[in-house]
C-alpha cells in the first residue's frame, strides 16, 4: 500500500496542488477575477491537505 501511495496517488496529488497555483498565478497576471483568484486559493490549500493527508499516510504504512 505505502508503494502504491508514493508511486501513484502522491504524484498525482502534488500534480494537482502545482497546477492549481499555476492557474491561480496566470489569472493574477492577467488581472483575472479577484473571485476566481480566491476560488483557487481556497482549492490550492484543500489539494495541499490532501497531499500532507497522503504522505503522512505513505510515511506510516512504510513503518509497518
Amino acid at each position: 500500500m505505502a508503494s502504491f501511495l508514493s508511486s501513484f496517488v502522491l504524484p498525482i496529488a502534488v500534480a494537482a496542488v502545482a497546477l492549481v497555483l499555476l492557474l491561480g498565478l496566470v489569472n493574477m497576471m492577467k488581472g483575472g477575477s479577484p473571485n476566481t483568484s480566491q476560488k483557487l486559493m481556497r482549492l490550492r490549500v484543500l489539494l495541499q491537505f490532501i497531499a500532507i493527508v497522503i504522505t503522512m499516510i505513505a510515511v506510516w504504512a512504510m513503518g509497518h
